[in-house]
């Protein structure tokens, strides 16, 4: 822990960045009050001083936002993503073509999980994402299989950086027995579900996913799910269908990553 407390300014600046580059260039005030849960005369004076730094411009004669190119100076430093996002992918794209629903892998990121890699495509379905997505580390099944499978020592530091977050998707950070509890059934049975209250306020409860951990022997590397809708199959029938492809595939990404110099 550090030895003083987070700037409350700093951190809300960033969550607005954040907000508007998730929206992909056509970020209102009320989008980013909806993601981040900030009242809008935060958001506004957020957003003016990205805009006086230039990390965002307001699209001309409209109430909307988009990043610049300057936030690219902001990641420039980070490869790791792309360096495993190159070696997953081609495994990624014949699962898709195999099983028929998109997947993605993603990275331990301090507090979420990292989307280095995609079968989603762009366009107008709900569940549509792009590489670079952060999905919350304990709404997404992504997420809680990492965690689930991560040593204790990461797992409950993970799960301290996450008490205060009111979203409800981490009530479990809250209630360290449960929680306990609840990670080693995900670790029985080898895979998570996404969370529910997460799928309502994401995709209007309409998408779940199944996530998996992908390893080789103890060490873990990443995480990968399939999504699917559940108008077309509940949990039980995904399940049966989906999670023995699933575990195969995150299985040839593990020996595959584990062949590779870090």
């Amino acid at each position: 822990m550090g030895s003083y407390r987070p700037v409350v300014a700093a951190t809300r600046v960033l969550d607005v960045l954040a907000a508007v580059n998730w929206f992909d260039g056509n970020a209102t005030v009320g989008d980013i009050h909806r993601h981040t849960g900030l009242d809008k005369a935060t958001i506004v004076r957020m957003l003016e001083t990205l805009e006086h730094s230039g990390y965002i411009l307001r699209n001309p004669g409209e109430r909307a936002y988009r990043v610049t190119g300057k936030t690219l100076t902001l990641s420039s430093g980070y490869d790791r993503h792309t360096v495993m996002g190159a070696i997953v992918g081609p495994i990624l794209e014949r699962f898709r073509d195999d099983v028929g629903w998109p997947s993605d892998v993603g990275l331990f990121d301090n507090d979420a999980m990292l989307v280095i890699q995609t079968s989603r495509q762009r366009g107008p379905l709900m569940f549509n994402r792009i590489a670079g997505y952060r999905s919350p580390l304990l709404g997404a099944s992504l997420g809680l299989v990492y965690i689930a499978h991560s040593p204790e020592e990461v797992r409950l530091e993970a799960l301290k950086r996450l008490e205060d977050d009111p979203a409800p998707w981490n009530d479990i950070a809250r209630d360290p027995d449960h929680g306990a509890a609840f990670f080693a059934s995900i670790r029985e049975r080898g895979y998570a579900i996404m969370n529910e209250e997460y799928s309502a306020s994401e995709y209007g409860a309409k998408v779940s996913a199944i996530g998996v951990p992908v390893m080789s022997g103890p060490e873990i590397y990443a995480s990968m799910n399939v999504v699917y809708l559940k108008s077309a199959m509940t949990t039980d029938m995904a399940v049966t269908n989906l999670l023995a492809p699933l575990q195969e595939t995150a299985r040839k990404m593990g020996q595959a990553l584990a062949q590779t110099p870090p």
